[in-house]
């Protein structure tokens, strides 16, 4: 993470609420504005992440999602519009962020993360949030992550339920360690509700901005569940695995 940048009169008129927050002020919002972040996939879990780290002030987004816009895209993927249906999602994901916020730097990547450039995209940023739909993609990241010692933020939903995980190489366990291998019979098509997606993607950014900024408690070591079917919402405890084949050798920290 970079430490030069020095908050102007634009910063301060454009992210007044927020420097209100106790705890955060200049200092927190300069760290904001000195990250850069990588986020998996834009869509119904990506989109919403990306758009609120925008709007929190984050440096720089990386941002990787390949393929054309398609009309099932559009009741979820807040970053799309009617108007790019056909075209590469990047462009529509750029075009809305910089238009929100042209004050956050915004590097598309069309490409899906795979085990060819996991390694790459992780190099470039200070963390990672995965939103990814199949888990050879959440695997990549996390492999890289945790060989690069970055945290990764990884959020997930299904049907009326989401889960987030915050993973720090060394202090909690890894996302191999809960899920060895790919579940069988998982797809990449889910049952999925948009506002759902936006709720995940939502905790998943203020677990990034908390742990970035260095402000309340990050949820380490317990996975933040909820089922949106009752409101529920609970944190599971969770541990490494020692046998892990990703942070077996990983040491504490």
């Amino acid at each position: 993470m970079k430490d030069d940048y020095q908050l102007t009169d634009l910063d301060r008129a454009f992210y007044e609420w927020q420097l209100d927050v106790p705890g955060f002020g200049e200092a927190g919002q300069a760290k904001l504005r000195n990250a850069t972040a990588l986020v998996s996939r834009a869509g119904g879990l990506g989109g919403p992440l990306a758009f609120s780290l925008a709007a929190a002030g984050i440096g720089k987004l990386v941002i990787a999602h390949a393929g054309d816009l398609r009309h099932d895209d559009l009741n979820r993927q807040i970053l799309m519009r009617h108007d790019g249906i056909g075209k590469p999602r990047v462009d529509s994901l750029v075009t809305t962020l910089r238009s929100f916020n042209p004050n956050v730097e915004v590097e598309a990547i069309a490409e899906n993360v795979s085990d060819a450039n996991a390694a790459e995209l992780v190099a470039k940023v200070d963390i990672v949030f995965g939103a990814a739909p199949l888990f050879e993609e959440r695997f990549a990241l996390n492999r890289e992550c945790v060989r690069q010692n970055k945290p990764l933020i990884d959020a997930a939903m299904f049907s009326l339920e989401g889960q987030v995980i915050s993973i720090v190489p060394g202090k909690t366990p890894c996302l191999a360690c809960l899920y060895p291998e790919v579940p069988p019979h998982w797809k990449r098509r889910f049952p999925v509700f948009g506002a759902v997606s936006a709720l995940a993607a939502n905790i998943a950014a203020m677990e990034g901005i908390k742990l970035l900024a260095g402000i309340g408690e990050v949820t380490l070591n317990r996975m933040i569940y909820f089922d949106t079917a009752t409101m529920r919402f609970q944190q599971i405890r969770i541990q490494r695995n020692p046998d892990c084949a990703v942070c077996q050798s990983q040491p504490p920290s």
